[in-house]
């Protein structure tokens, strides 16, 4: 018997180096389209001149567009990405239903109701729009978390109150639009389009910050989330109180969603897509899921952004078009890849 155990520890020692491996891979791939997503725009600069602009070794002009402009989009697009990844993993988990994201939850489209309010209704600032339409978010979240509360929903019911949701506050959304004037519709219509150039450091930075606390709580929670994987009753009987972890697992993945949708518009399929290449990758442990969803989420988004810059030269085609296009391809070749 101890033999056995010891053959089985190996094995998955063995497979958690050589995953740790890929995961260090995928990073190193994420570094390189971070340089040459630095280089493309109208300003060319090649990956040394970038590099050195990073030290502040080039001239004033190469810095300046590096520094306040390419970076914080590239920064902005690796956070958003991670956050977003890692918010449809917890969902998925949580409700362990494939299908679960901040956008089948009707999170993203809360958003999009509270900003289109605010602009058109209040005639509100970039400030403004930005905390009515992390209101929007959560409070699409305490929704669907009180109707899970008071009528015991399963899983699958969740997700189909999120679209019910989601439809709501797309009507609304559309509602209010034809309610606006010509330059509201505009405005309105440019901060569905997801677009990461819009934040700077000061955005940047309090999302990293929340992104990072709660990669640290996921990172906690690993263990439950596997119990969980193996169903509500087994996880119960590993001591696990589902209750409690799934709604403070949600109360996180909202968070993260909620706080990229106000700064960045709604940008889908990325937290829909990257934990399923994850699980594609490495598997159903959350030891090494967790930081590889975070990763991949980084990377998808990054490669769309640079695509986007470098399909139109000037940088304004929304990174949520991209995503969509990307995306919904990815996740019908998955879906057919897993029922063969």
């Amino acid at each position: 018997m101890e033999n056995v155990l010891n053959a089985i520890t190996l094995s998955y020692q063995k497979q958690i180096r050589r995953r740790t491996v890929a995961l260090a891979a995928v990073f190193g791939l994420t570094l390189v389209v971070g340089i040459y997503a630095v280089t493309q725009g109208a300003y060319d600069l090649s990956p040394l001149q970038a590099i050195r602009a990073l030290f502040g070794n080039v001239g004033e002009g190469a810095a300046v567009v590096v520094w306040n402009i390419r970076l914080p989009r590239i920064i902005a697009s690796l956070i958003v990405g991670w956050g977003l990844s890692l918010s449809g993993l917890g969902i998925q988990s949580l409700l362990r239903n494939p299908l679960g994201s901040p956008s089948t939850l009707g999170i993203s489209q809360g958003a999009a109701f509270g900003a289109a309010a605010a602009i058109v209704f209040l005639h509100a600032g970039i400030v403004s729009v930005t905390l009515f339409a992390f209101m929007g978010a959560m409070g699409a979240t305490m929704i669907i978390l009180i109707l899970a509360r008071l009528k015991r929903l399963s899983p699958e019911a969740i997700i189909l109150s999120g679209v019910a949701l989601s439809a709501l506050f797309g009507s609304a959304t559309i509602l209010i639009q034809y309610l606006a004037t010509d330059i509201q519709l505009a405005a309105v219509v440019f901060w569905t389009f997801g677009d990461v150039a819009r934040s700077g450091w000061r955005e940047i930075g309090l999302l990293t910050l929340v992104v990072s606390l709660l990669s640290v709580f996921f990172m906690i929670q690993r263990w439950d989330l596997n119990a969980l994987d193996s169903g509500e009753e087994a996880a119960r009987g590993l001591g696990v109180n589902v209750e409690r972890l799934r709604l403070q697992g949600m109360v996180a993945a909202a968070l993260i969603a909620a706080l990229a949708t106000a700064f960045h518009g709604v940008i889908a399929f990325v937290g829909l897509i990257a934990p399923h290449m994850a699980r594609r990758l490495v598997g159903a442990d959350h030891c090494l899921l967790i930081p590889f969803s975070a990763v991949l989420g980084a990377l998808l988004l990054l490669a769309a952004d640079t695509i986007g810059r470098v399909l139109v030269g000037s940088g304004a085609l929304p990174v949520g078009v991209i995503t969509s296009f990307l995306g919904a391809p990815m996740f019908l070749y998955l879906l057919v890849r897993g029922y063969r």
